[in-house]
């Protein structure tokens, strides 16, 4: 699509890499904070896809994401009714500049003139209009030469964010400005003074880049993750909907920031300084700051019951959780693990994470509930050579052709009607009834109707893991 004022193609690119640490116990590798409703109904992917998703000014999203969370990420865009014009995988994270490479790529190959609008997919913005005024100042910028970040207009003298300095205007953009300095994270009677100065913004993460401009001063500033990523999507391979970079060649590519690869290093920058609601939702404190708050300034989500409790963040994800007399504090129940943290502490959360990563625990990386293409699975009950799950199979979706070396499983159906392939049989299972699958045997599993099929599956035998699984065939390329 064309921009109606400018006819230049947009193309927002969503990054969607990160693991969101800060935000566990809600947040974890294989469903990440962008994935989460945490703000509202919608994901924050989802959020900020409907964003840009203004058909007159901005083509089709391209998403790069991490190979574990495509499935995710597909399905989520499919609610929205949103076809994105490529979901990229990551075989391995290399920060924001290989990511920025790729996209660059990836649109100059469709349209020399195309500009990429970089929006993390984690990121909340609530003055939509002002977000449209700042992308139209952008455009002009960018479309003058220039790569463009964006800098919100600081609030409070924060020492979380990175902070840009912005210099002379931009002449003929009215709102745009050069990029004087970039600035490290400060002290914070550093960022007091940064915020005195009116001189100052925040660094969003967000950028406007011509595409072929981006990848000159790659080519100039960071030629070795230019040349690794180039190499990652020539050799890469489409996959369903999907279009996997090659891993050999993009593990080469340094790890390495776009704002240290280039936008530290070019004479090209411009920053757009911008007020709009925008929060990076870092941590559980931002989003205490955002939610609405009761009397007593507490934000409380889900089954929460508070007695004589002030400016705290309560959140509930099935079990009744109780406070009395607790101030200042963060509190996050999910059904596997707890939180409880000194708001002012919210920061350290990602210590706990990494503490629990070095023992080897699972809570860092999956959910009880899991994810799969065709559905979820949740872990009901464990024990000595059996566990007990509860699997839910949307509609139309099928597991894969498979077999077991090391274990049984017996299938009961709770809601809607299975089509079990167990050898050369095919069988349907009704409510109410169960089927036996002996170890060894080839089978699958699926849902030919027109509701969500709801299984209790019993499994039993000396090995219980899900890397005992030999797909035979599949239909999201799992083989």
């Amino acid at each position: 699509m064309r921009n109606a004022h400018a006819s230049t193609t947009i193309i927002p690119v969503l990054l969607s890499g990160g693991a969101g640490s800060r935000l566990w116990p809600m947040s974890r590798e294989m469903f990440p904070k962008q994935l989460l409703p945490l703000a509202s109904d919608k994901s924050m992917l989802q959020e900020t896809v409907l964003r840009v998703s203004d058909t007159a000014r901005f083509a089709a999203p391209l998403v790069v994401c991490n190979d574990e969370h495509r499935f995710v990420i597909a399905e989520q865009l499919r609610q929205l009714a949103l076809r994105p014009s490529s979901i990229i995988l990551e075989p391995v994270a290399r920060n924001t500049a290989a990511a920025c490479a790729v996209a660059a790529l990836r649109a100059s190959s469709e349209d020399p003139e195309a500009l990429i609008l970089v929006l993390p997919a984690d990121h909340l913005i609530r003055d939509l209009p002002a977000f449209a005024a700042a992308v139209e100042t952008a455009t002009a910028a960018a479309k003058a030469g220039n790569l463009v970040t964006f800098g919100i207009t600081p609030t409070a003298p924060e020492t979380g964010y990175g902070y840009i300095r912005h210099g002379a205007a931009l002449p003929g953009v009215t709102g745009a400005f050069r990029v004087a300095e970039f600035v490290e994270k400060p002290e914070r009677t550093v960022a007091e003074r940064y915020l005195a100065s009116g001189e100052y913004a925040w660094n969003s993460g967000m950028f406007l880049f011509p595409a072929t401009k981006l990848l000159a001063e790659l080519e100039r500033h960071a030629p070795a993750v230019l040349a690794a990523v180039r190499q990652a999507v020539d050799a890469g391979t489409a996959d369903l909907d999907f279009y996997r970079l090659d891993p050999e060649a993009f593990a080469q590519a340094p790890s390495i920031s776009i704002d240290y690869a280039v936008m530290e290093q070019t004479d090209a920058a411009v920053v757009v300084p911008c007020d709009l609601g925008w929060t990076d939702v870092g941590a559980w404190s931002a989003l205490w700051e955002i939610g609405q708050k009761d009397a007593a300034g507490n934000v409380a989500v889900g089954d929460v019951a508070l007695e004589e409790a002030r400016n705290c963040y309560v959140r509930s994800e099935g079990y009744l959780t109780a406070l009395v007399g607790i101030e200042d504090a963060v509190v996050v129940v999910t059904d596997d693990a707890v939180l409880v943290a000194g708001k002012d502490k919210a920061q350290n959360v990602k210590a706990v994470v990494e503490r629990l990563k070095k023992a080897g625990r699972p809570e860092p990386t999956i959910h009880r509930k899991v994810h799969r293409p065709w559905g979820s699975y949740q872990g009901v009950h464990a024990g000595e050579r059996f566990q007990v799950k509860c699997l839910t199979i949307a509609p139309g979706a099928q597991l894969s052709l498979q077999k077991h070396h090391h274990r049984a499983e017996h299938w009961v159906v709770v809601q809607g009607t299975a089509l079990v392939t167990r050898g050369q049989e095919l069988i349907y299972v009704y409510e109410n009834e169960s089927v036996y699958i002996p170890m060894g045997t080839v089978h699958r599993l699926q849902n030919p109707g027109k509701v969500p099929l709801s299984i209790i599956e019993v499994q039993s035998g000396s090995y219980l893991g899900e890397d005992d699984i030999v797909r035979i065939e599949d239909s999201y390329g799992r083989n």
